[in-house]
């Protein structure tokens, strides 16, 4: 590292919509004098462990991870992925009804996702095991499981594999509260001081900004990490999740936010109460 630049570890999913996000800062066209942006790239699960430990500068994480995590990170008031009547679908191998499910195992992507979360509300007593969330599919159509809780890429591409949709949890949560359904968001750590947090901040939405202005570019970059889709799926997957809630949150993601996670506490699921700290 050359003198006098500091590096700076940010971590999030090797999915299209997160490589759209941080097009702009990986492929060095945003000017981040002094800094030098590493990029770690890991299941969501592995970087909601991770960021325990404070391991990263800024990371992605699921919403539901962050009263973990709420001693050593701040949210910034961007970079989430937020769905408005859509979400985690629950798939299965046949056509059943949400009830059919009662008592069989659905594979989920981690315990802290947000995705766990809603099913714990959704059903409260599904059975569930964990399986990487790229392999959910294929674990649903082998028979291995029961149903599928899926997220990322997975949510637009369940049907080329003859699975069938139970339920769309994003929709379910948009019929119960009214309220879009807050997936993930960026985190930025505590013990950075003030101004350099405030300019990651800064860099990251910008980065945000650019790929939304630049968008055929910022997709090209992002369809590699689309794990083999078809570009017009990729785009619209894409324009799910990175929009303008994702540049700022609305009055509504953030209500959405604590009501989502003050849930989560209040039924047990989640053993701290939240601390919403947002940086911006």
């Amino acid at each position: 590292m050359q003198s006098g630049i500091q590096e700076i570890k940010v971590a999030h999913s090797p999915d299209s919509d997160d490589a759209f996000m941080f097009y702009a800062l990986a492929t060095n066209k945003l000017n981040t004098e002094g800094l030098k942006f590493v990029h770690v790239l890991s299941d969501i699960e592995d970087l909601n462990r991770r960021a325990l430990n404070g391991e990263f500068e800024i990371s992605a994480v699921s919403f539901h991870a962050y009263p973990y995590l709420q001693d050593k990170y701040r949210l910034l008031n961007h970079g989430g992925s937020v769905g408005y009547g859509y979400g985690p679908i629950i798939v299965s191998r046949a056509p059943v009804t949400p009830e059919a499910l009662e008592g069989k195992t659905i594979a989920i992507a981690g315990e802290r996702t947000t995705s766990a979360l809603v099913l714990r509300l959704y059903a409260p007593s599904a059975k569930t095991t964990i399986v990487p969330f790229d392999q959910i599919i294929a674990a649903v159509a082998d028979g291995a499981v029961d149903a599928g809780l899926l997220i990322h890429e997975g949510q637009l591409t369940y049907a080329a594999a003859g699975l069938h949709k139970v339920a769309d949890l994003g929709k379910w949560w948009l019929d119960e509260t009214g309220l879009p359904l807050p997936l993930g968001g960026n985190v930025v750590r505590r013990d950075l001081p003030l101004p350099l947090a405030e300019r990651l901040s800064s860099l990251l939405r910008a980065s945000i900004q650019y790929g939304l202005e630049q968008r055929e570019e910022a997709l090209a970059y992002a369809h590699q990490f689309a794990r083999d889709m078809d570009p017009a799926l990729a785009d619209k997957f894409v324009g799910m999740y990175v929009n303008q809630r994702t540049l700022q949150y609305g009055a509504d993601d953030k209500q959405a936010i604590e009501r989502l996670l003050t849930l989560g506490f209040e039924q047990g699921i989640i053993p701290n109460r939240p601390k919403l700290d947002y940086l911006d």
